[in-house]
């Protein structure tokens, strides 16, 4: 009998891997996060690399009062499922693993850092962080300009930024695009899952004003 080889891989020790190990690349990572005005099949936005390939797509879902989004890989594998908490004064979202809603299943949350905000700003905490005396990410920046900086929990130390992408083709098919470079050892799930929590907490703004 042949010997099983593990798939084990030893991560690098400042490696930020809150979905998956599976999501970490030793190189920064630039993706692109398209969002289709008009919602296709395929969902209400793609993400691709720096060579055109879809690497995760973002799905909505309606379900009685909740809206839950679902983020898949290129498969259409569900690796996150995310949804607002109904009864949240800081517009507090949360994040389970795969298609669950189960507490146990918890991976993270993100909440506005204040409730009047004029820059955006976000305190992300891990599913074991029940305390949240102390965020274990932050998002600084400004939305309005697609200009916001991802940090770990220090507030010093910087793990993606985005901006936004201005193409001929973006600008022609009407999209709003933007960039995000995630940095090395830095798990880009995660960061998309984050930044399409922003959209979604800036569209509602929009939508009140």
């Amino acid at each position: 009998m042949a010997a099983q080889t593990s798939s084990y891989q030893p991560q690098p020790a400042n490696s930020i891997s809150v979905v998956s190990p599976h999501f970490l690349a030793p190189y920064p990572v630039d993706l692109t996060i398209v969002k289709k005005l008009l919602s296709l099949s395929d969902g209400n936005f793609a993400v691709t690399d720096v060579n055109g390939n879809v690497m995760f797509k973002v799905k909505g879902k309606h379900i009685s009062l909740r809206d839950r989004r679902l983020l898949l890989d290129a498969a259409g594998n569900p690796i996150l499922s995310f949804q607002k908490k109904l009864i949240s004064v800081h517009n507090r979202w949360v994040v389970f693993r795969g298609d669950s809603s189960d507490s146990k299943d918890l991976i993270f949350s993100a909440k506005q850092s204040s409730l009047i905000q004029f820059k955006t700003s976000l305190d992300v905490f891990l599913g074991h962080n029940d305390k949240e005396n102390v965020c274990d990410f932050k998002v600084k920046g400004s939305w309005f300009d697609r200009s916001c900086t991802i940090y770990a929990g220090d507030g010093a130390t910087i793990i993606a930024q985005m901006h936004k992408k201005h193409t001929v083709q973006s600008i022609a098919l009407g999209k709003d695009t933007f960039a995000v470079t995630v940095y090395p050892n830095v798990d880009y799930a995660f960061i998309v899952a984050l930044v399409v929590i922003l959209h979604e907490i800036n569209e509602e703004k929009n939508d009140e004003d």
